[in-house]
């Protein structure tokens, strides 16, 4: 990985963590390195009605697409898939550049979540 000024350095954790914006990694020569999401391409996704969102992010957990869940929006990494599905589900889809920081869900990152959704991943 790469410090915004430039360092590198490797990132080997013993198990797999989700590090958000703010977090704070200790190296071990004492020194620490701040967690900032990079912005990335994103659609944020907005609806007249909480219940038209809801929908919405149904559709893109049942397809395995991660998403941020805000107050007033959804975002999910720029899909065009994605993008016309939640239009045609009633969104106001925009195109922005934003840090996204996905909402771990119930399994927390976990490889495999214990159940079987009668599909393949």
């Amino acid at each position: 990985m790469t410090t915004d000024s430039g360092e590198t350095f490797l990132l080997d954790l013993p198990r797999p963590v989700q590090l958000a914006e703010g977090d704070g990694l200790k190296c071990d020569d004492g020194t620490f390195i701040l967690v900032s999401a990079k912005a990335e391409p994103c659609l944020r996704l907005r609806a007249d009605a909480p219940a038209t969102l809801a929908r919405i992010a149904w559709a893109i957990g049942n397809r395995h697409a991660p998403i941020q869940v805000l107050a007033d929006a959804l975002i999910t990494p720029a899909d065009p898939v994605l993008a016309e599905m939640a239009a045609g589900l009633g969104a106001e889809v925009e195109m922005v550049d934003l840090p996204f920081e996905p909402d771990p869900g119930a399994y927390h990152g976990t490889a495999g979540h214990g159940h079987d959704h009668g599909h393949h991943h």
